[in-house]
């Protein structure tokens, strides 16, 4: 089985990435007890990814995996995007995020919105690679299931009438951006190792 670091302290999301990439033995920072999370100073998700896959690459020299992730809203011109995590401020809950987001969607018809993650690997000789996934939804008027992680409640979609939040963390797991994302780097994966 394959060691990657996954480049956050997010249990959820590890836990999230563990559930679709059962092929490899995946490590967060907690569990290695390594830096705090990594500012996301880019000014695109892959500029994000590039940071905090480097940085942990730097110090610990070997295979990781660093994603980021946006949530863009087309009523709102693509935001909040690369500032999904810090919509509402550097140290914003996702429940504060939620409440902007829906405060700048008051009275607005068009709801849809993408989510979009950039992946990024490097492989413990230092070369990198992108992967990305989306899946199209729309935003709902308030925040519905507790399930999930930041936007999770207020995203719907396209296909469903659940929230993210609503699902079982199997379905969502099976239809997410997230998820598309690994898959391309699992079909990468597979070919570098019959290489």
């Amino acid at each position: 089985m394959h060691e990657i670091i996954m480049a956050t302290h997010n249990l959820d999301k590890v836990e999230e990435v563990r559930g679709i990439l059962n092929k490899h033995r995946l490590l967060s920072l907690h569990d290695l007890n390594l830096m705090g999370e990594i500012p996301e100073t880019g000014n695109t998700l892959f500029e994000n990814a590039l940071l905090k896959v480097k940085a942990i690459y730097k110090m610990t020299g070997r295979a990781c995996l660093a994603d980021d992730t946006g949530l863009e809203v087309n009523a709102l011109s693509g935001d909040p995007g690369v500032y999904s995590a810090r919509y509402a401020g550097d140290n914003a809950t996702p429940t504060q995020n939620i409440n902007k987001l829906l405060k700048e969607m008051e009275g607005v018809n068009d709801r849809t919105a993408t989510f979009r993650t950039i992946l990024a690997y490097m492989n413990e000789f230092g070369q990198y690679r992108f992967f990305e996934g989306s899946v199209d939804g729309i935003i709902t008027e308030f925040p519905l299931g507790d399930s999930g992680f930041g936007y999770d409640p207020v995203f719907v979609p396209n296909g469903y009438d659940l929230t993210f939040a609503l699902m079982p963390s199997e379905l969502k797991n099976e239809i997410s951006h997230r998820k598309r994302a690994l898959e391309e780097f699992q079909k990468y994966f597979d070919l570098m190792q019959l290489a």
